[in-house]
């Protein structure tokens, strides 16, 4: 069993730009429930309204790079919209049970064989959507080390974007949040009906808190695509929200540091725990698991270890106590 192997393969996922990814469209979970009380559960959706909707302009249409990315962020902010005018006036439950539905939605509907040109149905669309943006690298080829982990140009390029993005979107979530407008997200998520009492069109201050969040998906979808160079559907079943809210819960709901902190450790505790039994298999330890039941036995780790933290300590790592605690 490599050991120094592993511990290297864990740190690398610390700074992974998928880690990236999970990080910021967590943060977009923490706008939408942690501060809001939006329960969305469909984070998934707008991760493939961003991945997709950078991927199709870009291979359909020759569109520059700007112009996929604004597609790709009017189109989450007209699923929003779509998702909000319906159940943002009715209890919580109606919105989780809508958002599920919709992210399931988008997912078939760019898995149909009719939209095989166009979406690559379930086989998805991969090669050349990347190519504008890694033309933009300013770095010159050869290989670069950031402590154990070495990646060529392309992928130092992917992380530096990846994480300066995540840097700007908890700068800006922390600024919204001190705001007088944040604080009225607080108010409603204690009670809607008190800060309604006050003159607050608390419609409105959902609808854009649902709108902000689902950008932060959006963009987090996008970066999500770029190593792997492909779009495909099944990168964006429901399990993926539920995962997003996993690394929310870990690191703590209604903070800004919270949901990218619970993405590096869910992604670092993947890591080892598959290192640890596919090493121990290896070398005969473990005789009773093979390589597909050892990956999925990582995830019931995961699960337990998460329902040990709901018992000890509901607020997440850096939570808040006393402002909120997921009980």
């Amino acid at each position: 069993m490599d050991i120094a192997n592993i511990l290297s393969l864990a740190f690398g996922e610390i700074i992974s730009p998928t880690t990236a990814a999970y990080a910021l469209a967590a943060l977009g979970l923490a706008v939408h429930f942690g501060y809001s009380g939006l329960l969305n559960f469909g984070q998934a959706g707008f991760m493939a309204v961003g991945a997709y909707g950078f991927a199709i302009p870009t291979l359909q249409f020759n569109a520059p790079l700007p112009v996929a990315v604004l597609i790709a962020l009017t189109s989450s902010v007209i699923f929003a919209i779509v998702l909000g005018i319906p159940t943002l006036r009715l209890r919580a439950d109606y919105l989780a049970i809508v958002t599920i539905a919709a992210a399931e939605i988008i997912r078939y509907i760019v898995t149909t064989n009719g939209l095989t040109q166009v979406t690559g149905s379930a086989n998805g669309l991969a090669g050349g959507f990347e190519n504008g943006f890694v033309g933009l690298n300013p770095f010159p080829d050869g290989t670069y080390n950031v402590g154990p982990v070495s990646m060529n140009q392309d992928g130092f390029w992917i992380r530096v974007v990846g994480w300066t993005i995540v840097i700007l979107a908890c700068l800006t979530v922390w600024l919204l949040m001190r705001s007088p407008w944040g604080r009225v997200l607080k108010g409603i998520r204690e009670d809607e009906n008190a800060v309604r009492a006050l003159g607050k069109n608390v419609y409105a201050y959902k609808m854009q808190a649902l709108i902000i969040g689902g950008l932060l998906g959006t963009v987090a979808g996008m970066i999500f695509t770029l190593p792997r160079g492909a779009v495909q559907p099944a990168n964006y079943s429901t399990e993926l929200t539920f995962f997003l809210y996993t690394c929310l819960l870990l690191g703590g709901m209604a903070t800004v540091l919270g949901p990218v902190i619970g993405a590096m450790i869910f992604w670092v505790v993947l890591s080892l725990t598959q290192g640890l039994l596919f090493g121990a298999i290896e070398i005969g330890a473990i005789t009773f698991l093979t390589n597909v039941q050892a990956g999925q036995l990582r995830y019931i780790l995961v699960g337990v270890a998460l329902m040990l933290l709901m018992i000890f300590r509901p607020q997440g790592v850096f939570g808040n106590k006393k402002e909120l605690a997921f009980a």
